[in-house]
């Protein structure tokens, strides 16, 4: 049987909050902590480490989903390119320029939108969002 696991999404008011969350569920025994990354997340969920270390599948259920998607939309998606935006020596300002256009004329993915994508890139876990 997989194991469940348990976003509790009432937590998650921005980025930094929604990573103290993945931490907290994900991280809890570690003795360290993932940053806010995209990429860290996506490592994370092929499960080399914390709590999916050796776990073949997971059931992750995810409460207060839709404040998740309010908490992780449009506006705190345009403040996280603007603020890659402000450091061009560290990220491709082209591709984060283009980003940002596609997410104000309504057709790029809202951070929420990314997260969803790279949990569905991972066939091992079941989402049931709630």
């Amino acid at each position: 049987m997989p194991k469940t696991l348990v976003i509790e999404g009432s937590r998650v008011h921005d980025i930094p909050s929604f990573y103290d969350e993945i931490n907290r569920v994900f991280m809890a025994d570690a003795d360290w902590k993932l940053g806010p990354s995209l990429d860290a997340l996506d490592d994370l969920l092929y499960g080399g480490f914390g709590v999916l270390h050796g776990e073949p599948t997971i059931t992750l259920v995810w409460n207060a989903f839709e404040t998740c998607r309010e908490a992780l939309g449009r506006g705190t998606t345009r403040a996280y390119y603007l603020k890659k935006l402000a450091e061009p020596s560290r990220y491709n300002v082209e591709r984060i320029k283009s980003d940002l256009a596609a997410l104000e004329a309504g057709t790029g993915p809202t951070y929420f939108e990314i997260v969803l994508q790279i949990i569905a890139e991972h066939p091992n876990i079941a989402l049931q969002a709630r």
